[in-house]
């Protein structure tokens, strides 16, 4: 059986005194919880403080985002090697926010916002690779606009996404990795994708997998849900057989119904 899997996305939000407070709460509430895998992302700022609140739970560390290169003359970036240094065992690659995908955001400053983060298809490739190369799970996101659900292209675009993060990639480095499924339009938004769609499309995934890869690694992959998550509809999205977990946003910036969601979690594996 997949163990469950709840990953808090922490965005931009938490200095370092607020990231302890959560960090703590999450801990004294599921920092021992043995039916799933609890992952905290924290902005990079926070990554230390966390991972000293963390150090003696269950709970894994991970970071945002990650540059491909190891090293050099790219302000702002941060390296494989840095997270590391930090603690981090996971790295969330390909949101939506950082390709520039919006759901609630108007035309024009979604635009500004993918020219500036800009990750497309094979930058989200390329950074999984050097994830990998260095040691850390990737959490590969991949989901569809408003406009495409609406043009009946929501597995066109998935399909193509996830083809396009495991290129390149061996079956044994894809067992290390984790998807996670976002409809853009519900990120955000207080609008969650119904169950049963995101379990067929959680599915659909999985399928895509098995054609790249083996129906057994297929089966053996992760594959979270991510979008409006929240403890009055994760039993719902956590009883589907295709869904393993959420990458979760604003509900996880609560220790106490981030905490709910785990619980959800680790009962749904019993």
């Amino acid at each position: 059986m997949r163990k469950p899997v709840m990953a808090g996305n922490w965005k931009m939000n938490c200095d370092n005194e607020e990231a302890k407070e959560l960090a703590d709460g999450v801990t004294a509430h599921a920092g021992q919880v043995e039916g799933a895998l609890v992952i905290l992302c924290p902005p990079a700022t926070a990554l230390t403080t966390v991972q000293s609140s963390i150090a003696n739970s269950a709970i894994k560390l991970g970071g945002q985002n990650m540059f491909w290169e190891e090293d050099g003359a790219f302000t702002g970036e941060l390296s494989a090697k840095m997270l590391l240094s930090c603690g981090c065992e996971y790295v969330i690659i390909g949101h939506s926010e950082r390709r520039g995908r919006f759901g609630t955001m108007d035309e024009a400053d979604a635009d500004d916002l993918a020219a500036v983060f800009g990750d497309t298809d094979a930058t989200v490739n390329r950074k999984i690779k050097s994830a990998l190369a260095a040691g850390l799970k990737p959490i590969a996101c991949c989901g569809e606009l408003l406009a495409e659900r609406q043009a009946g292209r929501t597995d066109e675009v998935v399909e193509a996404q996830v083809r396009a993060m495991f290129d390149g990639v061996s079956a044994s480095d894809a067992e290390k990795m984790i998807v996670a499924y976002e409809p853009v339009w519900a990120i955000g938004t207080g609008e969650v994708c119904d169950a049963d769609e995101a379990d067929r499309v959680c599915g659909m995934i999985r399928a895509t997998v098995a054609d790249v890869y083996s129906q057994d690694l297929a089966d053996g992959m992760q594959v979270l849900y991510g979008g409006s998550v929240k403890p009055d509809n994760v039993d719902g999205l956590m009883a589907k057989p295709d869904i393993d977990g959420g990458l979760v946003g604003g509900a996880s910036l609560k220790a106490d119904s981030f905490a709910a969601l785990i619980e959800s979690a680790a009962q749904s594996a019993q």
